[in-house]
């Protein structure tokens, strides 16, 4: 073969090569115009903050409840719940050691070792519910943090919520194991659940003489569900600057509207919870949210959270997600802001 021959099959040999190439390739096109802009740097709700009371906390003002982790959600789908609401911005947790019999704990400290986020996270636990730890007084108190740090796989709680529902044996003793508790690093500030008006009144004058303070109290309450933070609370609660992180509210996810009728839910406990919100009151009030999440083109979960945050007191209401897609309808509560007219129309659908 000639050179010029050797030249010219060589030639023919790596175009070859080439149109092959081209042939298995990815074609790399430029984006469309009106393709979506991709996002970059930390989640827009990164900046949404706001201070629990006086715990020196910072949190996004809406804080993702474990109470469904382990018992209608398994660890996977717990996790993607987990995920969204940290990609949406948020970094504030709640669970507790009676959630799951402490499967909810588990199922936390396992998101929060795999992803490496424990110092982004604010991490509330409500103890004293336990079959194991039950009540408040110092043993019982000491054992259940111990517990729950184990399960949480932590050193610390940021907030520590005292149950009282089973009553508090001596107050004194219960605000003297929460001062060691503070003191020794294994909880940053002391919550209150299931306390009255008068409980905390004795606490805050035990706290005078040194014992340490509730900062932050857990107490159900929702558009449909008023009673529980009724006038004397509301009014104590106002008085010593406690910071509120109302749970159940969406009333069980009655107020998110998924569920309208008895023939929507199942004989079970979530479902006879439901069925005692399908009332008349309940079908007025969820009629109002739709017609005001319809105008302001959100869900009406997001605007039963939106009323939360527009009353006095309430730092970072306490929700539950079955799926991300429910993370997803809540957080956009945060940034609703309600008119006056349309306060007055759910409280007055609500009455």
């Amino acid at each position: 073969m000639s050179r010029v021959d050797s030249e010219a099959a060589q030639s023919h040999s790596t175009d070859e090569v080439r149109h092959a190439l081209v042939r298995t390739s990815p074609v790399s096109l430029p984006a469309h115009p009106s393709a979506p802009i991709p996002v970059q740097g930390a989640p827009v709700g990164s900046a949404v903050r706001t201070r629990l009371g006086e715990t020196g906390i910072d949190v996004f003002p809406l804080m993702l409840g474990g109470a469904e982790f382990g018992w209608n959600v398994d660890l996977e789908a717990s996790h993607a719940i987990l995920d969204t609401y940290a990609e949406l911005g948020g970094n504030a947790l709640h669970t507790a050691d009676s959630f799951s019999g402490g499967r909810s704990e588990h199922i936390i400290g396992e998101w929060l070792r795999t992803r490496g986020l424990r110092d982004d996270v604010a991490l509330a636990v409500r103890v004293g519910g336990h079959p194991d730890n039950p009540g408040t007084d110092p043993v019982n108190l000491v054992r259940a943090v111990e517990a729950s740090l184990t399960r949480l796989g932590t050193d610390r709680i940021d907030v520590l919520y005292v149950d009282a529902t089973a009553g508090v044996a001596v107050m004194e003793d219960t605000l003297a194991t929460a001062e060691w508790l503070v003191e020794s690093g294994k909880a940053r500030s002391i919550g209150a659940y299931g306390f009255t008006a008068e409980q905390l009144v004795e606490a805050r004058i035990l706290a005078s003489a040194g014992y340490p303070r509730f900062t932050v109290i857990d107490v159900p309450f929702n558009v449909l569900r008023r009673r529980d933070f009724d006038d004397d609370l509301r009014l104590v609660v106002g008085a010593q600057g406690i910071a509120v992180t109302p749970s159940h509210a969406l009333e069980h996810g009655f107020l998110s509207g998924r569920h309208r009728s008895r023939g929507d839910v199942s004989r079970s406990v979530r479902g006879a919870q439901l069925a005692g919100s399908m009332n008349r009151r309940g079908t007025r009030t969820l009629r109002v949210l739709d017609a005001i999440g319809t105008e302001l083109g959100v869900p009406p979960a997001a605007v039963a959270v939106a009323w939360l945050l527009a009353q006095r007191a309430i730092a970072a209401p306490i929700v539950n997600a079955y799926a991300p897609g429910h993370v997803e309808e809540l957080v956009q509560g945060v940034g609703v802001r309600l008119s006056r007219a349309q306060l007055a129309d759910i409280a007055r659908a609500a009455d």
